[in-house]
């Protein structure tokens, strides 16, 4: 992902560089966007398994939240070490220096965020849902919790938390659950609050059909701040939602959109995951991901199924979506992506290796750090890939920062 805060435009002369975690520890690359190409350069450790990171909209801080807890599993998956870590940006190199107090959390954190001001960071868990809303101290490092006086509501399975453009709202992403082991479908919804202060207040919440049917993952927004575009992990579809200044949302998606290349071969385990709007704003990315397994010669091989990023235009007056292209990924689970500033070069990070059937034999396609060139109608060419060991954990997280 491309980290943005009140601007959507970023300098394209300053350094940017790429994060990505496998297991507890967090790398860093440079980017030469020109010539499509990562160097790896350093490497921190955090305390747990990264699950996501979000930088201070200054560019000079960065806060990540780590767990033992993995998904899947349920409940008894969660683990039993969770954290918030501060960390300073060299303004030159990248390079993360840990800063201030480690914060103990009391449950997985699913994602992390940052307010567009700069105050507060927001972090969402899945199992049990829930929200929690932690001060920034004025030297960057992590202060107290803010205890809210009204309890918000926190839906089921919640995946992702931003406040929206103008930073007046704040918007929890609850994906639900589908139907499995006996129990039924737990609904998806998406629950607005306004934001004052570091305070949450309830204001709306929208579940189409109930929220059946209906598993929203993340989502991001336009740059005008009149829409907002959802990815549905559990429907492998777009919804676009007009949006006010307050933050409510229209009633019900204004448009509805496949995100396959082939939605009527739809197979078992697909999966929508992450999306991304272009720094231009006229162009929007979505994962698409299945790592789904069946027996072959007595192994587990992959299954089949769309592991690729889709690409949509985007109608600048209506905000409808349209699907141009869905790019192979050439890897598994593409579970996070990032754009570079200049909008020349995508980076799609691959969970783990899987095995696979190619003419008959048994191949390993490796995980690793997809690189692909963005052409200006917003269609990927693919590149290179670059191999990532994941033995010592899988490749959960990634994204990139633009230096102050």
């Amino acid at each position: 992902m491309l980290f943005r805060s009140k601007a959507f435009a970023q300098s394209q002369t300053a350094k940017t560089v790429l994060y990505s975690s496998v297991g507890a520890e967090l790398f860093f690359w440079d980017i030469d966007a020109a010539g499509a190409n990562l160097t790896r350069r350093g490497s921190v450790m955090l305390p747990a398994g990264v699950q996501y990171a979000w930088p201070h909209p200054s560019k000079r801080f960065f806060y990540v939240a780590s767990s033992n807890g993995m998904p899947g599993g349920g409940a008894a998956n969660q683990g039993d070490k969770h954290f918030a870590n501060a960390f300073r940006i060299d303004p030159a190199t990248g390079t993360l220096t840990p800063h201030g107090r480690q914060v103990p959390l009391s449950a997985r954190p699913i994602h992390i965020s940052v307010d567009n001001d700069g105050r507060f960071a927001l972090i969402a868990y899945n199992e049990p849902s829930g929200l929690t809303v932690h001060r920034i101290n004025a030297d960057g490092t992590l202060g107290e919790e803010v205890n809210q006086t009204q309890k918000p509501d926190v839906g089921i399975y919640s995946h992702q938390i931003r406040t929206i453009p103008n930073n007046r709202a704040v918007i929890l992403v609850c994906r639900g659950n589908n139907p499995a082991n006996g129990k039924g479908e737990d609904p998806g919804s998406l629950k607005v609050f306004g934001f004052n202060g570091g305070q949450l207040t309830n204001l709306a919440s929208y579940a189409p059909g109930g929220g059946y049917g209906f598993g929203p993952r993340h989502l991001d927004f336009a740059p005008s701040g009149r829409f907002v575009y959802v990815s549905l992990e559990r429907q492998n579809r777009l919804y676009t939602y007009g949006m006010q200044d307050t933050g409510r949302l229209s009633a019900d998606p204004i448009f509805r959109t496949e995100s396959l290349a082939e939605p009527n071969n739809r197979r078992p385990g697909q999966g929508a995951g992450t999306l991304h709007m272009h720094p231009n704003g006229r162009f929007l990315y979505q994962a698409n991901r299945n790592s789904s397994l069946i027996d072959f010669e007595g192994k587990r091989v992959f299954a089949g199924g769309e592991n690729n990023i889709a690409v949509y235009t985007l109608d600048s007056n209506s905000g409808e979506p349209k699907l141009i292209q869905n790019e192979d990924g050439r890897a598994n689970q593409l579970r996070t992506f990032a754009i570079d500033p200049t909008g020349r070069m995508l980076v799609a990070a691959s969970v783990s290796p899987i095995l696979m059937r190619e003419n008959g034999k048994i191949v390993t396609q490796t995980a690793g750090l997809s690189v692909f060139r963005i052409g200006g109608d917003g269609k990927l060419t693919y590149v290179r890939k670059y191999d990532v060991d994941t033995s010592k954990g899988t490749q959960f997280w990634s994204g990139m920062v633009t230096l102050a």
